[in-house]
């Protein structure tokens, strides 16, 4: 039998077989190892055809021939060898753009250099707003396409979209347009990223998170570019597999404080700052937000840093006012909490008497112990009475109550304008009203309380 021997050679540049195209793929992938390639990676990929020097196939005769490869082909890799999942390209420039700084060419696999150009500054809202353009047009995963704005069309090209950068980055360079940052401090438009520096077309993965489904925050909504094209899914943190190696980053061109150089006085902290033996400068901040936002009656001698009862029944109050319940209003500010307070967004905390029904009311929206709850005057307008509101009342303060509502925009429901006499569309536009308020449930039945009427009228 005629000993085989082995031949060496490089992938034909323009065959397009399977072989050939995935060799290309790995050669143009051979970074060096500082810049996060495998080390047998480095230089330029060869394969080595197994042939025999007569062109005989071993075990002889046409019956058992064995397939091998044609001359200046690669053999396709398959199983362990290549994961068709998460090929991605290497970092270079905007397709049919200039060049990064340092870089030249229009390669889209140059080297990463140590002079990255200036970030060009965004904000959440425009991240998640881009990451949605591909997400609408259903771009289809590619790690050698470029999509219509110039990103390529596999994960880390989706980042760099959404992140706004000037080029093309992979999993390998991502990190350093980024701060890490934990699990307790994910908001919308960051990343979670996982660069396998042994083998990077082997599980390196990016996504961009979009916000927690719910209180446990077990599940995350990822906006990511995989097979068969964009996609936005709850997916389990930190993702189906390799979960534990994925890492949070932030980008560093975020406007508002929150970037590379995080503020301390917009950034959440994490869950560790707060709590009954906290003590820490974050617990007065959060105090301070709580009473601009109606908690001072909690408070009997003013927010301080060491964590009390008061932080906490200030903070469940807040989160109430948002219309959360169970272990979404515990008490203890989370990061969706922490991001309405610095904000400035989500509802105030409404006074001690709660929303339109009051804490004695059934319905009626009256103070605890008083029948018709008359005690609510605001500028001059009385509260008349729960007694006033029902099916088959007419009377002026119906009247009243109607125009208010319309000059506060609250009349959509009115057909021909607000009467004496109490109708479905007068509900319905307190109940519109009342849930302006972040109330729900009970305290958002559509009959006026003496807080309803007091928030109303003034």
């Amino acid at each position: 039998m005629t000993m085989p021997v082995f031949e060496e050679y490089e992938p034909a540049a323009d065959c397009g077989c399977p072989g050939c195209a995935q060799e290309r793929r790995a050669a143009a992938l051979g970074l060096t190892v500082a810049a996060g390639g495998h080390p047998a990676a480095h230089g330029a990929r060869r394969a080595l055809v197994l042939a025999t020097a007569a062109g005989v196939v071993l075990g002889g005769g046409a019956g058992g021939a064995a397939t091998a490869a044609a001359p200046g082909h690669a053999p396709a890799r398959t199983g362990a060898d290549h994961d068709p999942e998460t090929p991605q390209g290497g970092p270079g420039p905007l397709h049919g753009g200039r060049p990064q700084s340092g870089q030249t060419g229009e390669s889209a696999h140059a080297t990463p250099t140590a002079t990255r150009p200036a970030l060009r500054i965004t904000t959440r809202a425009e991240i998640i707003t881009r990451a949605k353009r591909w997400l609408d047009a259903k771009v289809p995963y590619s790690m050698e396409k470029y999509w219509s704005d110039g990103y390529r069309q596999d994960c880390s090209g989706y980042v760099s979209m959404a992140w706004n950068l000037d080029g093309n980055e992979w999993t390998g360079s991502l990190a350093e347009y980024g701060t890490r940052i934990n699990r307790e401090q994910l908001e919308p438009g960051d990343i979670l990223l996982f660069h396998n520096p042994a083998d990077p077309n082997k599980g390196s993965h990016v996504t961009i998170f979009g916000g927690w489904t719910d209180s446990t925050q077990t599940h995350y909504i990822a906006y990511e570019q995989t097979r068969p094209h964009t996609r936005k899914q709850a997916t389990p943190y930190a993702y189906w597999n390799n979960s534990s190696r994925y890492l949070g980053y932030r980008y560093n061109g975020l406007s508002g404080g929150t970037g590379g150089g995080a503020s301390t006085a917009t950034a959440y902290p994490g869950r560790k700052f707060f709590g009954p033996g906290a003590n820490n400068r974050y617990v007065t901040q959060l105090g301070k937000m709580l009473v601009a936002r109606g908690g001072k009656r909690f408070y009997s001698v003013g927010p301080g840093p060491a964590w009390a009862e008061a932080d906490r029944r200030a903070t469940e109050a807040f989160q109430r006012a948002q219309g959360w319940t169970g272990s979404e209003a515990d008490g203890t500010p989370g990061p969706h909490t922490w991001r309405l307070l610095v904000s400035n967004q989500g509802n105030d905390i409404p006074a001690a008497d709660g929303g339109g029904q009051g804490s004695g009311s059934g319905s009626g929206g009256t103070t605890t112990g008083a029948g018709t709850g008359t005690g609510a005057t605001t500028g001059g307008v009385k509260f008349p009475g729960r007694q006033y509101f029902r099916p088959g009342q007419s009377n002026e303060y119906v009247d009243q109550l109607g125009r208010q509502l319309v000059k506060k925009g609250y009349g959509k429901h009115y057909v021909s304008g607000p009467s004496p006499r109490w109708t479905e569309a007068d509900r319905r536009n307190v109940e519109a009203f009342q849930r302006a308020q972040g109330w729900r449930g009970a305290a958002a039945d559509g009959y006026p309380g003496p807080q309803t009427w007091r928030r109303l009228f003034a």
